[in-house]
């Protein structure tokens, strides 16, 4: 598939040459001189991509004050991986130098964002084994993303919950004591359905009044989580755009993109995702993976 995005660049390229050139009007004695140079700069750009879409994620470390988190949590580490893509091009053998990594970091808790199989035909037992080597003291959880629900999220759910994973659909449950979990379905595609706010109400709703983390794979409600008190939201799905210039039309549909924000007192972590979807091909945003480490007011600065 990275001739298609190569194709692709290429194409931007020369369209922008004509654009310039009004498709030849302007300068016409050195149009096929620029079409050619638009067309090289096309292929660098292609093959910067590549290499890009190819080298290991980076692991980006976020301070996060957590409103009240109760001073034993004081320093935890999360580590959170979304948008793996496994299946299709990314095997058992990049999985495992991405849990490797993982483990690293020495997390109190690991997060699956969703779209952690590409999900279009049943995971190869290879990769469901080495995935269950994740293992952290507070667990790992996960949420599903659009991808787990191309064959129905159930399947997908049972084989994270196979692995000795907390799936946390539209619910909430306690990590530690006075740390709340609250995991939410694809907003995108409850928002296609209008279903969106009703499971994010769902996911929140009757929970302890406690530091309260949300999972969701879409960014999508942020400003619903933050007038509900959620303390942090970490997201994925975007990509960061994974191949410009997409990036731009991609922030129309998610204004949170990749990074950090802030939605009153929420902070929220959007991943660009661990692995890449379609070709293995990034432009300007390399893969992510997120080391969160929370603090109580008083005790942290946020970074």
């Amino acid at each position: 598939m990275n001739w298609m995005a190569t194709l692709f660049l290429c194409a931007v390229a020369l369209l922008a040459v004509d654009l310039v050139t009004a498709f030849g009007w302007l300068w016409p004695s050195h149009v096929w001189w620029l079409r050619g140079l638009g067309l090289a700069s096309g292929l660098v750009l292609a093959a910067l991509a590549i290499v890009q879409g190819l080298r290991p994620p980076l692991v980006n470390s976020y301070e996060v004050i957590l409103e009240g988190l109760p001073p034993q949590l004081e320093g935890t580490v999360i580590v959170a991986v979304s948008d793996l893509h496994l299946g299709s091009r990314l095997d058992e053998r990049w999985l495992a130098k991405r849990i490797d990594q993982v483990e690293a970091e020495r997390p109190d808790l690991i997060f699956l964002l969703g779209d952690i199989y590409e999900g279009h035909s049943e995971p190869a037992p290879g990769l469901r084994e080495t995935l269950s080597r994740l293992h952290a003291p507070l667990g790992v959880w996960a949420v599903l993303g659009n991808h787990e629900f191309h064959r129905g999220g159930e399947p997908q759910a049972a084989a994270f919950s196979g692995n000795g994973f907390k799936v946390l659909r539209n619910s909430w449950a306690e990590a530690a004591d006075g740390l709340v979990l609250a995991g939410v379905d694809d907003l995108t595609n409850g928002r296609r359905n209008g279903h969106g706010s009703i499971a994010l109400h769902q996911a929140l709703s009757g929970r302890p009044p406690r530091a309260t983390i949300l999972l969701s794979h879409s960014p999508l409600y942020a400003d619903e989580a933050s007038k509900a008190h959620v303390g942090l939201m970490l997201s994925g799905h975007t990509h960061g755009g994974q191949i410009w210039p997409f990036s731009y039309l991609v922030q129309q549909r998610y204004p949170l993109l990749a990074g950090r924000y802030q939605d009153g007192d929420m902070t929220v972590i959007v991943c660009r995702g661990t692995g890449t979807w379609g070709p293995r091909i990034r432009m300007w945003q390399p893969g992510e993976i997120l080391r969160v480490t929370l603090h109580a007011r008083g005790t942290g600065e946020d970074g």
